[in-house]
Formats: structure tokens, sequence, C-alpha cells
């Protein structure tokens, strides 16, 4: 039987999104060619958060997207049959500074896909990874350039992010076998 124990509660959450808003501001001097996109299913709804705080900070919108990476992740044989999200990318992303918004950045894999599977859709000038957890364990050169919180795990333990758009509260949790 697992064993699940909370890491961070929801007004702990919200102080980190702030202070990742916040460092993403900092990063970006033009502001008005920074675009968020987040990737199905964790990311898009911190994308969205993240997009409404620096609303606040800038004093204009920031383009927000979804971005589903299945189809182009390298373990699609593996798979039994991919579970597609939508993609929505409402604005062009050629020269522009994306910042690419996931909930948990573990080997790096699904980050790699979200690469290529923008690139369908332009050429970014930079882009940039927001992560919200970093648990270690890449298989890939990868680093995220806004983390939230490191929290190092066993490859066996998961890490489960819930956000009140599902119909509970914020919370992070660490699950063990």
């Amino acid at each position: 039987m697992s064993q699940r124990f909370l890491i961070l509660s929801g007004p702990v959450l919200q102080r980190i999104l702030a202070r990742m808003a916040h460092e993403i501001a900092e990063a970006n001097e033009d502001s008005t060619r920074v675009a968020l996109v987040g990737i199905q299913r964790g990311g898009v709804q911190l994308a969205r958060r993240l997009a409404a705080r620096l609303a606040e900070i800038w004093g204009h919108p920031v383009p927000v997207g979804e971005l589903d990476v299945s189809l182009h992740r390298d373990d699609l044989d593996q798979r039994v049959a991919p579970d597609i999200q939508p993609t929505v990318i409402p604005f062009d992303v050629t020269d522009r500074t994306v910042v690419l918004v996931d909930d948990v950045l573990f080997s790096g894999r699904t980050i790699r896909a979200a690469m290529d599977a923008l690139n369908d859709f332009g050429r970014p000038r930079r882009i940039q990874l927001a992560a919200l957890i970093d648990r270690g364990h890449r298989e890939l050169p990868i680093k995220a350039d806004f983390v939230g919180k490191n929290i190092p795990t066993s490859p066996a333990e998961r890490i489960e992010v819930v956000l009140s758009e599902s119909g509970t509260e914020d919370a992070v949790y660490l699950e063990r076998p």
C-alpha cells in the first residue's frame, strides 16, 4: 500500500507561483514578446495562473497557449494509445520568447517532446522552461530556467500536483510505494 504525504499546501503553492512570475518578469525585459505555453495536462492551469500574475506585473495581457506532446514523445511505440489533449496556440510563436510551463520536471523527455511540438508552430526567438516541481533524475540535458521547488525523489516515488481548477484545494503530494 502506498503512502501519500502533503509537501506543498495551497498557500505555499500560491507564494511559489508569485515568486516564479517575478523571476520570469525579471528575466524578460521585452514583456510584449513573451508568451506562455502550458504542457498538457498539468502545465496548462499553471501557465494560466502565471500569465495572470505577469499581467499584473507588466500591466498588459500575456498570451497563453496549450500544447499536447503525445505524438512527439520518443516512447510512443511503448504506449497502448496516446491520450491526446487539445493543442491551442492562438498566437504566432515566431520571434517570441516562449516560456514552456509544466507541473513536474523529471526525466526531461516531455520537455524535449514539447520543444519538438512547439517548432511545428514556428521558430521562437528563445524558449525558457518553468517547472513547479523539479524532482531530478534527468535523462536528457534539460534544466528549468524557473523552478518552484526542488524535491529530490527516488525513481519509484511519484509527485502529484492537484489544482483547484479540478474541484479540490491546491496541493502537492509525494506518493511512496
